[in-house]
């Protein structure tokens, strides 16, 4: 008992939890695989027949050598390990992950190694290193199953060459590119019947699998362990001790190095060295990255990279396992200080192919079978997919997600390292798998000469093996034929266990140098290679998050409090950190702080400060503080320079120094007290082995009991500390659900897999998905708000365009994984578009049949005339789809699936037009199995609730992003409501403009008038103009004008209603003046500022625009400008003429404080209703003499230009050119107005006056100007005494107010500046 317990304490410092051997059961049978039972019950669910009464016989079809049949764990030792259940179900699964195969003589039966992992919910790992062999069937009762199962299959396929149609469906092609993935390639004709099986002439052969189960990824130790026991097996002669011996010593004797130590044990004929990085190091890697690099390319693997840290969905696909997971290591090894926190299944099992449906981000290997074709491999959802075809050194990458930062010096850097280790950066063919007895996995394909003449020798070998003879036994018989000393001398050293590997210096291959062997030399290599290609990448991230410590945001007082508010805090000031960072980092970044990597990574970081630091953590923090100690970071922070990796040499040197001097060297292995006679020797046949001496360990070796006393004395430390604490339980309980917060289901549970299991697991998606949409449109209504509300209450601003975009992109994802859960058949790449093109082909035929029908009635049209001025727009989901297929920048479904997203997003339509598409439940369930989260009613209807939400904020998602696209634009004019007025003999034009440029003059047809209603049933007449042109962005301005001809010139327009046709923005420009000379200011063109008008409340399409009655207040509560009609008989006082003042200063002055991408129309600042423009007007209005001298009203501008003709005087002249600044004042305002005056347009008083304000404020001229139109005697004649403009108090301080204004760079919009020569 007492050594089961030093056994079960001592295992996490165990270097083996498990020793396994897997195979066929020869007193059960032949069974058929029960994984492909069930892979038929899920078919039968998805074809919607009973599964339970779905045909479950046997598969004729196939060759039964060509069958997956049930493999079995047939024994395991230890029973089992306190700190790692086994479970024997995942571990059968995963070392036999296509059950067991069979081979005759006539096949390749090369021996194969692969390693896997098994993640447990706390997402901690176990790894399995197998190797897998080929053993003779001595049962003749399996012999004679297979005789007859052989026969059946002739008898049902007389043709059985052909192969069998695969299905159209996506699992079902999926399943076909597994089914025969181990069948031998076509030129290793098998016996007379070539694939068939006769037991009287053909010798059987059948897979075994030997697995070592480790707590760390010692991927190189384990594979030379595992084939030095398959070589003993396969020896002529007996191992130098029973198997039991070294497998005794490996799980009892063998501990795990310490960190920063390397360790010596042994194993049946050569000594295995394995080390572990210390303290400071990157964590432990034994996967070999070179060789991953050489399998896809740098460029390739850095794309790979990219997607991966941005929590996209990759598919590894291979028809090698272990490539499967040389490769999703490698990748995942890269991503430090970060960690991969989503599904990750390296290899996926036949039976768990409806993973590759779950709708989350996964990192899943697919084993292909050879001369698969790609365009065959139908995969349930692509839209946000990476493909990764390993043999095929490729990938397929989503549509547009941002670069990782400098990304060609990354390239760069990187390729130089492979080529200092002689591996081209170009992916291409690496060597073929050879099978691991003579050579460690992940060996890299350009060698050295010396290690390329080896390894063309060893290729050589193992054609020659055939299985029964390890590499080294076959070189040293080839050596020594027709030598009977050397053969004497070979005997000896077999029985002593000697090593004969120097014996090859007699055949001209000496041994590498510092007295290791090839193999080590290789590994030494590998490891050298590994660790700089990954410091490369660790240095990036320490350059780019240098300074995250200071964003990191500490709010609750202690843990417990920490972890039950988790969810409803923020960790991170991603807005200020985003802000800090160069300008080329932000798209990547925006995208990357998002993710569930990064937010893990920031728990741990807070949670730091109550309980010990994460390793990653802790080794990065301690490279941030070493860079700050050097200062490195300090002279880039906002600099976007490549820094290259300072710490190569010295990482690749602390390997090379473990190595060479070996810290620890384990037990040897030895005689065990065992029963004599069992387990007997037999050449090519694994032995049974005696379980009672392997179910225990030794109670009286040092490091256990070392181990043991470590460990009381932990739990001492425990107990003491436990009452200043939280209870321990209550606390695991709160840590497991702050970790698993935000993640949905982890890693498949491979232990059971019963249609119960799968539909749980189903169920958990469906709510995953809820939970992520509730987080996802919460999180954006935030941000958005918590901007408008900036806006409204002067805060801070606290997202910036490029983050809005993110959190946009990141919606379209989830949609897209929403609606490819549980689809029935695959159609395109996004499962979105293709559903809305299925409701298209329905609801046009369904419009035609009504067309076609004497009786058709359409009663939405009688709407569209429902709205003053415009005519409202249908809210139809064909109808957007129609505007984004017109679209020709548009290429793929995916990009077409995000157009729609944003452009139902942007008209506050895309939880209305998703419910539409949906209401067609006949549709649905053609398209989508039972299980998927669009058939779960409650959860769709809280899901378009989350979406519902959105419609209470603005986006231009659509607008902003597609800048280059036609639009059609519907301009109305709105004449006052007199028809009188309304009608004009000119001829009238109209010109757009937008953030984005304008529409250029477009000229209307006269007299166009169309006559509406509103609801109290008045007329109103307008005129009505479409045109088409490229996307002007937000509209800003109206140029309204004519050319004064005819009898009827003089026209009195209220406003101008323009709206974009395809997203509904109506914006309105209010006008309320008179165009025509002789009236008003003599003008014939106005510049309008514009603004987004508010949907009509009243209207189901909430895009309705109607013109306020003349006797109601406007909607907006504005203050009424000097300029406009109804404000003539308003004076306001001094007080508020001067406040205005202050709040358009400092509102252009806010304008050029917030983030470029954020800021607004600067002209609605300048010229709006509350602008600076209004402001001075109702400034110089104050105490002005305008009253009506001989019928003519007085302006503003009469002012300025008799102020400019008294300065112009000869003699004024020469008064003030005595003093040389005031002198070049004057003549700047003599010019300006001069300027002005001299335009070609007839922009009327008020029009040049708004003009010289603004040129005054882009010029910093304004303040310079005041003192000359105070000075000048015009004043007088023209103001009462009491103006705001004749106290010279009130006129310091508006200068010192609008000085403000210089130290930001005004630019004015091509509109109002139009026809100006200065």
């Amino acid at each position: 008992m007492s050594g089961t317990n030093a056994a079960s304490g001592a295992a996490p410092c165990r270097f083996a939890h498990y020793f396994v051997i897997c195979g066929i059961d020869t007193e059960t049978g032949l069974e058929p695989d029960e994984l492909a039972a069930l892979y038929q019950w899920l078919e039968a669910d998805r074809q919607g027949k009973d599964p339970d009464t779905a045909a479950t016989g046997e598969n004729f079809e196939q060759s039964p050598l060509k069958r997956t049949f049930k493999s079995k764990v047939l024994a395991h030792y230890p029973e089992n390990v306190e700190w790692n259940p086994f479970d024997q179900d995942a571990v059968n699964m995963l070392c036999m992950p296509k059950g067991l195969s069979f081979r005759t003589q006539a096949d390749s039966r090369e021996p194969q190694f692969h390693s896997f992992l098994i993640t447990r919910e706390d997402g901690s790992r176990t790894y399995g290193f197998v190797h897998t062999f080929y053993e003779e069937v001595t049962s003749p009762q399996i012999c004679s199953a297979m005789q007859t199962l052989y026969q059946m299959h002739q008898a049902e396929n007389p043709s059985s060459d052909s192969p069998s149609s695969s299905s159209s469906s996506s699992m079902d092609s999926l399943a076909s590119s597994l089914d025969e993935a181990d069948s031998p390639s076509s030129s290793s004709c098998r016996s007379a019947a070539c694939g068939g099986y006769d037991a009287s002439r053909d010798t059987l052969f059948v897979s075994k699998a030997l697995c070592l189960i480790t707590p760390m990824p010692f991927m190189h130790a384990c594979c030379r362990f595992l084939s030095q026991v398959h070589r003993a097996v396969t020896a002529a002669s007996p191992p130098p001790l029973p198997l039991e011996s070294y497998v005794h010593n490996i799980l009892y004797e063998v501990p795990l190095p310490p960190p920063g130590r390397s360790l010596k044990f042994h194993g049946v004929y050569e000594p295995i060295v394995c080390q572990r990085p210390g303290p400071g190091e990157l964590p432990l890697a034994d996967f070999p990255l070179g060789q991953t690099f050489t399998l896809l390319g740098v460029e390739n693997l850095v794309q790979l990279f990219n997607c991966t840290l941005l929590e996209m969905q990759i598919l590894l696909y291979s028809q090698d396992y272990q490539r499967l997971m040389t490769v999703a290591e490698g990748i995942t090894t890269l991503l430090f200080p970060f960690q991969w926190q989503h599904v990750y299944v390296p290899i996926l099992p036949a039976s768990l192919l409806h993973f590759l449906d779950a709708p989350v981000p996964y990192l899943m290997g697919l084993q292909s079978k050879e001369g698969t074709d790609r365009s065959k491999l139908e995969l349930p959802q692509e839209a946000n997919l990476c493909f990764v075809d390993i043999d095929n050194h490729c990938i397929e990458l989503p549509e547009d997600f941002p670069q990782f930062p400098n990304k060609p010096e990354l390239i760069q850097e990187l390729s130089e390292v492979l080529l200092r280790y002689g591996i081209s950066p170009v992916g291409g063919a690496p060597p073929t798998s050879v099978p691991t007895s003579t050579t460690t996995p992940g060996s890299v394909s350009t060698r050295h000469p010396g290690l390329k003449s080896q390894q063309a020798l060893r290729e050589l070998e193992d054609d020659g093996r055939n299985g029964n003879l390890g590499g080294e036994q076959l070189a040293v018989l080839e050596l020594l034929q027709g030598n009977a000393t050397l053969e004497r001398l070979q005997a000896l050293a077999k029985r002593t266990g000697v090593r004969v590997e120097a014996l090859r210096g007699v055949g001209g291959e000496g041994e590498a140098q510092g007295g290791r062997t090839a193999v080590e030399e290789e590994e030494l290599r590998n490891a050298k290679l590994n660790v700089q290609l990954r410091e490369v990448v660790a240095s990036r991230f320490t350059m780019m998050f240098a300074d995250y410590e200071a964003f990191v945001i500490h709010s609750a007082p202690d843990l417990e409090s920490w972890l039950t508010n988790r969810e409803q805090m923020h960790n991170f000031d991603k807005a200020s950190f985003l802000s800090d960072q160069p300008e080329p980092y932000l798209p990547f970044l925006s995208h990357f702080i998002e993710t569930q990597m990064f937010a893990t990574f920031i728990d741990n970081k807070i949670m730091s400060q109550w309980e010990e630091k994460e390793p990653l953590l802790r080794v990065f923090d301690g490279r941030i503080d070493k860079a700050r100690l050097y200062n490195v970071r300090a002279p880039s922070l906002r600099s976007s320079n490549y820094q290259r990796c300072t710490i190569l040499k010295e990482s690749a040197q602390a390997i090379e120094q473990r190595l060479m001097k070996i810290d620890h060297t384990a037990i040897h292995p030895h005689l065990l007290d065992m029963k004599i006679g069992q387990g007997k020797y037999e050449q090519g046949f694994f032995p049974k082995l005696q379980s009672d001496v392997l179910s225990v360990g030794p109670t009286n070796n040092k490091w256990s009991n070392r181990t043991a006393t470590a460990q009381r004395r932990k739990d001492r430390h425990r107990q003491q500390t436990e009452h200043l604490t939280l209870d321990n339980d209550l606390k695991e309980k709160y840590m497991q659900e702050a970790r698993i917060l935000g993640k949905n289901l982890r890693q498949p549970k491979l232990s059971d897999l019963s249609p119960a299991v799968i539909a749980q697991t189903n169920w958990k998606f469906v709510e995953g998905l809820l939970k992520e949409c509730r987080m996802k449109t919460k999180r954006m209504l935030v941000e958005k708000m918590g901007r408008e509300a900036v806006e409204l209450g002067h805060g801070e601003a606290n997202i910036t365009g490029l983050e809005e975009n993110t959190l946009i992109a990141s919606l379209c994802d989830l949609l897209e994984r929403i609606w490819s859960h549980g689809l029935q058949v695959k159609q395109g790449k996004s499962a979105l578009w293709s559903h809305l093109l299925h409701y298209q082909a329905r609801e046009e035929k369904l419009e035609q049949q009504q067309a076609e029908s004497p009786v058709s009635s359409c009663p939405e049209r009688r709407k569209s005339e429902s709205s003053i001025g415009m005519p409202s727009l249908r809210a139809s989901v064909i109808q957007d789809m129609r505007h984004i297929q017109s679209m020709g920048e548009i290429k793929t479904d995916v990009g077409r699936a995000r157009a729609w997203i944003r452009l139902s997003l942007e008209k506050k339509l895309l939880s209305q037009h998703l419910k539409r598409l949906l209401s067609r439940q006949a549709l649905t369930k053609k398209l989508y199995k039972r299980y998927a989260f669009l058939r779960c009613e409650e959860e769709k209807e809280q899901f378009l609730f989350h979406l519902l939400s959105l419609n209470t904020v603005d986006y231009f998602c659509f607008t902003s992003v597609f800048t280059t696209i036609m639009i059609p634009y519907r301009a109305v004019i709105i004449p006052i409501k007199k028809l009188s007025n309304a009608m004009t003999t000119s001829n009238p034009w109209v010109c757009v403009s937008g953030e984005l440029g304008d529409s250029g003059v477009r000229q209307i047809t006269k007299n166009v008038l169309e006559m509406t209603f509103d609801s109290a049933f008045r007329p109103h007449t307008h005129i009505d103009a479409m045109f088409k042109c490229q996307n002007l962005g937000k509209l800003t301005t109206v140029q309204l004008g004519h050319d004064n001809s005819g009898l009827l010139a003089k026209w009195l327009v209220d406003c101008v209603m323009v709206r974009n046709e395809i997203t509904g923005h109506t914006y309105k420009f209010p006008c309320g003046r008179w165009l025509g000379k002789g009236v008003d200011d003599g003008s014939l063109e106005r510049v309008l500022i514009g603004e987004l008008a508010l949907p009509n409340a009243d209207e189901d399409c909430g895009r309705g625009c109607r013109t306020p009655d003349m006797q109601h207040s406007p909607g907006q509560t504005r203050r009424v400008s000097i300029t406009s009609m109804g404000g003539r008989g308003y004076k306001p006082t001094s007080a508020q003429i001067q406040e205005a003042i202050g709040e358009a200063v400092n509102s252009i002055c806010k304008h050029f404080h917030k983030p470029e991408k954020e800021r607004g129309s600067l002209t609605i600042l300048l010229c709006g209703e509350v602008g600076l423009v209004g402001a001075l007007e109702q400034f110089f209005h104050n105490g002005f003499k305008s009253a009506r001298l001989f019928q003519k009203t007085v302006f503003v501008w009469d002012f300025v230009e008799k102020a400019v003709a008294y300065m112009e005087s000869a003699d004024q002249m020469g008064d003030m050119q005595e003093t040389a600044p005031l002198g070049l004042t004057c003549v700047s305002l003599c010019h300006y107005v001069s300027a002005i005056n001299s335009s070609p347009r007839n922009i009327g008083k008020d029009g040049k006056f708004q003009l010289l304000v603004c040129l005054g404020a882009r010029d910093r001229l304004l303040i310079q100007w005041l003192p000359l139109l105070v000075e000048c005697p015009v004043i007088q004649r023209m103001y009462e005494e009491s103006a705001l403009l004749r106290d010279r108090t009130t006129v310091n301080d508006l200068i010192a107010v609008l000085q403000t204004l210089h130290d930001f760079p005004i630019t004015l919009e091509a509109s109002l500046v139009k026809g100006i020569d200065l």
